[in-house]
């Protein structure tokens, strides 16, 4: 993967939501994209939202890699679980 987001939640749906959004819908990033070929993943880590994070994520933005944790173990745990895959 050449480029990999990474983003990490805690009880911010509304404003996770329109994060994606923004992602998703960039022409710019779209375009960036297409015009160098590189591919782009994008990962949210939730840290045991209780707002309904999750449920948003799974039914509006299913290509997301979600990664879903028991607890908050904080912004820079959450986010060395993904470097592995990145």
């Amino acid at each position: 993967m050449d480029l990999s987001i990474i983003i990490v939640s805690w009880n911010v749906q509304e404003k996770l939501e329109k994060n994606l959004q923004a992602i998703f819908q960039s022409k710019g990033l779209k375009k960036y994209l297409e015009d160098s070929g590189f591919s782009c993943e994008v990962f949210v880590v939730d840290n045991n939202s209780y707002d309904r994070t999750i449920e948003m994520v799974e039914k509006k933005f299913p290509q997301v890699k979600l990664v879903k944790n028991r607890k908050n173990y904080g912004f820079a745990y959450a986010v060395n679980q993904v470097l592995p895959e990145v």
